[in-house]
């Protein structure tokens, strides 16, 4: 049974409201060359980016990984820019499978190759002082139960855990939408398989939170509050797994802002619009001053 969750109450007395801090993610720029649009967003105040390894940008498997980072970590630094790593790229394994291979897959061998791009992303992180790691379980493969399918999720994830907490750097385990781990409660079952590893934190998907969660948005950020560690933020509407561009959806955004404010969330607030790279600059222009204006004045932002 999973576990019932609940908005996260806290202390007696609250902490103080942290300033907001936001980002867009590379991986609804993938038009733009890594550099531009890190400049892009650096020129418009963004505070940080979402960034996604792939081909197009910082490609996790070409030769020389490590020079890449070092150069790209010294540019993130000029541009005064913070960084989450992420690791949602469609094709980047299997030229022919989405998100394939999975940390689900039947081939163990599949599954060492996902967990070994993990990894790698971890000490790519670490190399760019990035927040966190993020990652996802991926989809139940045909003829596989669940228990088989957690078995091997846990199996697949102990040894990213384990580089993740040698580097010092939070696992962020997204819940999404077709997926094996898809909600909130399918976070706590994972936490409580892999015994509750102190590096093991979560990426809330504000769209998805409208999309499927039993919660309101702003509930599911109070709930998830002990363990966010990355957020992900675009409009969505109930029942409907599509990404939208502000405004075009159905979410309360001054009520999830205030709420990730009051629970002091320390890291990036990532824009995350993968299907609309053809016009990403466009929505980098107008994604920021929405966000700075729906944040309730009496909290704050970094604008």
């Amino acid at each position: 049974m999973r576990p019932v969750i609940r908005p996260h109450t806290g202390g007696e007395r609250a902490a103080a409201p942290a300033a907001l801090r936001f980002g867009y993610g590379t991986n609804g720029l993938a038009d733009l060359r890594l550099d531009d649009a890190l400049a892009l967003l650096a020129d418009l105040g963004y505070d940080g980016v979402g960034l996604t390894l792939d081909h197009m940008h910082l490609d996790p498997l070409a030769p020389d990984l490590a020079a890449r980072t070092r150069r790209l970590a010294h540019r993130l630094a000029a541009l005064d820019l913070e960084v989450t790593v992420e690791t949602g790229a469609r094709y980047v394994l299997d030229p022919r499978r989405k998100h394939g291979p999975s940390l689900l897959d039947p081939d163990p061998d599949g599954r060492a190759r996902r967990a070994d791009l993990l990894i790698r992303a971890v000490q790519v992180a670490a190399d760019l002082g990035a927040h966190a790691v993020h990652c996802f379980s991926g989809t139940l493969p045909p003829g596989t139960d669940e228990d088989t399918a957690w078995d091997r999720l846990t199996e697949a994830l102990t040894p990213v855990l384990e580089a993740a907490t040698s580097a010092g750097i939070p696992l962020a385990v997204e819940p999404e939408p077709g997926h094996l781990l898809a909600t909130l409660a399918d976070f706590h079952h994972l936490r409580d398989l892999l015994g509750h590893p102190a590096h093991l934190g979560l990426t809330l998907d504000i769209g998805h939170c409208q999309c499927l969660e039993p919660l309101s948005p702003a509930d599911c950020v109070r709930a998830a509050a002990p363990w966010l560690r990355h957020v992900q933020i675009e409009d969505m509407r109930r029942g409907r797994h599509e990404h939208l561009p502000f405004g075009d959806g159905e979410i309360d955004f001054p009520a999830v802002l205030a709420a990730l404010a009051a629970t002091s969330y320390r890291g990036l607030t990532v824009v995350e619009l993968p299907r609309h790279s053809h016009a990403g600059p466009h929505f980098v222009e107008i994604s920021l001053p929405f966000l700075r204006a729906a944040v309730p004045a009496t909290e704050g932002s970094s604008a």
